[in-house]
């Protein structure tokens, strides 16, 4: 018979038994590891330095009320704001063509107002329930424009870290909206300027050199050597 041999595992007491329970997948739990906090751009998501700082927000170039400065754009935002909007957002986004915020400005804003104006000349012809909602509808298509044109002006500050002149991007457009067009359009102006042309040096490259026959003639030889001696670099300054 095999001898017993004595286990090699100990059995606990009931007084040694764990105190609590491990429940299933409680050790799987993640772990924070601070070294692993890295400052990330919004953007790109490219991880950052421990010194980098997020630019300052800077002042816009010119007040809100200075449309006088640019006498172009002052006439453009005011006889024709959708224009003067729709190139904002042309220049602000590449790839969106000025037609198409152009067209929904005019019909939001300049055809409101022209219905606003119909509605007036027109009181007494209409109920006075039915005047109370459309200058209900036109005061919130109001300002849903107000919204949607705040939104393309915190864009723009956005892009060049600017900040809110004088209130919330929304709020300006509602309150000061062709004041508004005319300083986003000064502001992109002045930072896309194209006027500044940078001064260029054109080098002319001299003139292809063509290697003579071991039968050719001494004259011939002659006339290239004099010719390689008389070649010039001119370079002109724009």
């Amino acid at each position: 018979m095999a001898e017993d041999h004595p286990s090699r595992y100990v059995k606990l007491r009931k007084d040694q038994a764990p105190l609590e329970d491990i429940k299933p997948g409680e050790l799987n739990q993640p772990i924070d590891v601070p070294q692993l906090h890295v400052h990330k751009c919004n953007e790109c998501g490219q991880p950052l330095p421990e010194s980098y700082q997020a630019p300052a927000d800077e002042p816009w170039t010119t007040g809100i009320i200075n449309c006088a400065e640019d006498p172009e754009s002052c006439r453009t935002g005011l006889f024709c704001p959708c224009v003067l909007f729709g190139r904002n957002v042309e220049q602000l986004r590449e790839d969106t063509p000025w037609t198409g915020p152009c067209i929904c400005h005019a019909i939001f804003v300049e055809g409101g107002i022209a219905f606003a104006a119909a509605t007036a000349a027109l009181h007494g012809f209409i109920d006075p329930r039915t005047t109370f909602l459309i200058c209900e509808g036109l005061f919130f298509s109001w300002w849903m424009c107000g919204i949607y044109t705040g939104l393309v002006r915190q864009s723009l500050q956005k892009k060049y870290h600017l900040k809110n002149s004088p209130c919330d991007p929304c709020l300006v457009n509602c309150c000061m909206h062709w004041c508004a067009l005319c300083q986003e359009h000064r502001e992109m102006k002045s930072r896309l300027s194209d006027d500044s042309v940078t001064p260029m040096t054109i080098v002319n490259p001299p003139p292809v050199q063509e290697m003579n026959a071991a039968g050719d003639s001494p004259d011939s030889a002659s006339t290239s050597a004099n010719g390689a001696e008389q070649v010039q670099v001119e370079m002109q300054a724009i």
